[in-house]
């Protein structure tokens, strides 16, 4: 039998796809926010029409078939397709009202949203920010399958096939506990940290990539303490179990107490470049680059030089 488009609907495909999500007809269900005879009528319906058996399903339980995983596959590129189509109408009538999903990673959070979100909300009264913490490859693979429509996140390798705009250049710096010998110096060199214990993230987060990358560089020992958070990490550093690297952004917060000596690194700049990144098909690519722009203006003040590299009594 011969398939024509208008045999299949956009919401039968939103029911494959919230069936294979959470492999149960009664929880998609409830996902999609209609009954279930209903939910498993379309699903049917479907499947004859493709002729294709997508779910194998008993009393128990409910499996993607190796066929329904293309089915699924396929249905989740249309209904990314879709919503870009819904969010080109949406641009051409006002690219900055109504909501815009953005994903942001931990430890960029709590350090820029303070500064970028009253300018966004004052430059664009009408647009709503839905955003989500979430580490890089998590966000990155919802930016890439349209449940995000932005990722404000430091840039990594294997982005190419994204858009992208900086926001900000956020140099590292290094903390140390202020009896530390180092604290007495007004730039940190990478020699400096040479057979150093140093503390960093856990994985799955890119600043740990990106610092562990320095470390090793200077021939700094890691120890076996990862911290699942920023302030972990400094308060970690702060009882004199290691040193550490910080993004400039967190220093303001993280040593607000003045718990730490922070220096900067001596030399060439170290750091990591936060971006604004988006889908290249994306219909909402000139408005998120104007995003950006306001971003950055915004976040200027977020790496001011720690006031601990100035004090008289480093050398």
């Amino acid at each position: 039998m011969s398939v024509a488009a208008h045999d299949l609907s956009i919401r039968q495909l939103q029911y494959v796809v919230a069936v294979a999500d959470t492999l149960g007809f009664h929880r998609a269900a409830e996902r999609c926010g209609v009954s279930q005879p209903t939910l498993s009528s379309q699903v049917q319906k479907l499947e004859e029409v493709l002729g294709v058996r997508v779910f194998e399903r008993d009393k128990r339980r409910v499996l993607v078939t190796a066929a329904g995983a293309a089915v699924v596959a396929h249905a989740r590129r249309v209904l990314v397709e879709v919503d870009d189509l819904v969010a080109a109408a949406a641009e051409a009538a006002d690219p900055f009202a109504g909501t815009l999903r953005v994903g942001v990673i931990p430890t960029v959070a709590p350090y820029l949203l303070p500064f970028v979100t009253p300018a966004i909300a004052t430059r664009w009264p009408r647009l709503r920010l839905a955003l989500v913490e979430e580490k890089t490859d998590e966000l990155l693979a919802d930016l890439r399958a349209g449940a995000l429509d932005a990722g404000l996140l430091a840039l990594v390798d294997g982005m190419d096939d994204l858009e992208h705009a900086t926001v900000l250049e956020d140099p590292f710096v290094a903390a140390v506990p202020r009896a530390h010998p180092l604290a007495r110096k007004r730039a940190v060199s990478l020699g400096d940290l040479e057979d150093q214990p140093v503390l960093l993230l856990e994985d799955g987060h890119c600043l740990r990539t990106q610092a562990l990358s320095l470390c090793q560089r200077a021939g700094a020992a890691e120890t076996d303490l990862r911290a699942t958070s920023l302030a972990t990490l400094v308060q970690m550093v702060s009882s004199g179990a290691g040193v550490t690297l910080l993004p400039s952004v967190a220093v303001d917060v993280e040593n607000r107490r003045g718990q730490l000596a922070v220096r900067p690194l001596a030399g060439r700049p170290q750091g990591r470049t936060i971006c604004l990144a988006w889908r290249k098909v994306a219909p909402l690519g000139g408005a998120l680059r104007e995003l950006a722009k306001v971003m950055a203006n915004a976040a200027r003040g977020a790496t001011k030089l720690p006031r601990e590299a100035k004090d008289a009594g480093a050398t």
